[in-house]
């Protein structure tokens, strides 16, 4: 008589896929900071290798107030993120509102920075190394920060709408990725520029 078998219980094991926003959004950000390193690599290695003026320290003014007010714009959405998860959706739209503000001042500091140094400094893209990899390098960053205002913006003409609830988190959170990553970079971009390459 041959001996019973014995049946082990299969072990409950689940895998499932990441959700689709934040891996996707982890993928482009990991392109883009390929790309960026790319460029600030361009700047340290061109750092005074200039052979005719303005330098850096000549022109470069350290913009505080104006990363104190992207800096706090990572602040600001992460409130609103919080608010939204909530379901306060008003306390949302304030907040958000704040983040586009903030971005938009920091936008607006650079557009009266490049100005500056166009036509009082006479520093153009094309007119030494530090020019072409100082206007690359921050103007990167630049449409970066512009394409990340066109999508908050979005968001928060579809709040007024009427259109964002509470169960469109998780949306608005991968957006808040890009716009912590656009924050991120610019501390680099920050360092490299207005304190190593001064």
């Amino acid at each position: 008589m041959s001996a019973p078998s014995v049946t082990m219980p299969e072990a409950d094991i689940r895998w499932s896929l990441p959700a689709r926003g934040p891996a996707g959004m982890y993928c482009l950000i990991a392109a883009e900071a390929a790309i960026f390193t790319i460029f600030v690599v361009a700047y340290i290695f061109y750092i005074g290798k200039s052979v005719s003026g303005p330098q850096p320290h000549d022109v470069l003014r350290v913009p505080v107030f104006l990363t104190i007010c992207l800096l706090s714009s990572s602040l600001t959405i992460h409130f609103a993120i919080k608010l939204l998860s909530k379901g306060r959706v008003i306390s949302f739209a304030l907040w958000w509102l704040l983040t586009v503000t903030l971005g938009a001042v920091f936008l607006a500091g650079t557009v009266r920075e490049w100005r500056h140094l166009i036509h009082d400094e006479g520093l153009t893209i094309q007119t030494n190394l530090f020019g072409t990899t100082y206007y690359s390098l921050v103007g990167l960053h630049a449409f970066h920060v512009t394409v990340g205002l066109l999508a908050l913006v979005t968001v928060l003409i579809f709040t007024l709408l009427g259109n964002v609830r509470r169960e469109h988190t998780q949306r608005a959170e991968v957006l808040s990725m890009y716009w912590h990553f656009v924050d991120v970079v610019w501390v680099v971009v920050f360092i490299v520029v207005y304190v190593v390459g001064r």
